[in-house]
């Protein structure tokens, strides 16, 4: 269904950018859309702390928010810059574990709150929803392996590459490449650093130099990759 504006059309965004392959009816997203408070964070203001037990799951509607992970000497590691409409805190809600990682704002930002009752409706009452739910779960478990396999036993260039296509995967949801075969996403070199495990100086350099061998388009913020077959076969299969 189409929804022309407001917090339906902001969910029905979030859905169709997370779980493409769902097509609710108007009534069953507008009773989703009731138990779906919006929070609005300012600048730097903290929605969950790493170690917490969380009571929700999170869609970005407008802004950005940094998961980012503390180590026990203090420093500190992004782990994705989050953005509209990607979700965010499922594993630590849906296994009721302390989560990971932190989750701050980084400039004024909007997020829907999945609680209890918004989730047990969806997987009840939303037909294919715990099925895509658990095709997400796999995705970005198959996604982590990648990471660590490469982190552990590939170079620079090679983890850089896994990265690089992770997000396309990721991002480009819903999304069919153009004429000339280039699948745009979202993406920023502080991302890409911590997903492949290297330097932003590493990563300017691979960036510039996959964009000189014409496989990859640089933009402010977003990246165009020439869309290879696995990319495709994810498009094609309704991944997120």
């Amino acid at each position: 269904m189409r929804a022309s504006g407001g917090p339906e059309a902001e969910l029905l965004r979030v859905l169709q950018g997370n779980f493409p392959q769902l097509a609710p009816e108007a009534a069953q997203l507008r009773a989703l859309q009731r138990l779906l408070p919006v929070r609005r964070l300012a600048a730097g203001a903290g929605l969950f702390a790493q170690g917490q037990r969380t009571q929700a799951f999170y869609a970005v509607l407008q802004g950005e928010v940094g998961a980012r992970l503390s180590a026990a000497d203090g420093r500190v590691s992004v782990l994705e810059h989050v953005r509209a409409p990607r979700l965010f805190g499922l594993a630590a809600f849906v296994t009721g574990q302390p989560s990971n990682y932190e989750a701050v704002a980084l400039r004024a930002s909007r997020v829907l709150v999945f609680g209890p009752e918004a989730y047990r409706y969806a997987m009840d009452e939303l037909p294919g929803f715990a099925r895509a739910l658990m095709r997400e779960f796999a995705l970005r478990y198959e996604g982590t392996l990648r990471l660590l396999e490469a982190a552990r036993h590939r170079s620079a260039a090679e983890r850089f590459e896994l990265a690089l296509a992770q997000l396309a995967r990721e991002r480009g949801a819903g999304q069919a490449p153009d004429d000339a075969g280039w699948l745009s996403f979202r993406a920023t070199q502080t991302e890409l650093a911590a997903l492949a495990n290297v330097s932003r100086q590493t990563v300017n350099q691979l960036l510039r130099a996959a964009a000189a061998a014409g496989r990859l388009r640089l933009a402010y913020g977003r990246l165009a990759l020439r869309a290879t077959s696995d990319i495709r076969a994810d498009r094609a299969s309704g991944s997120r």
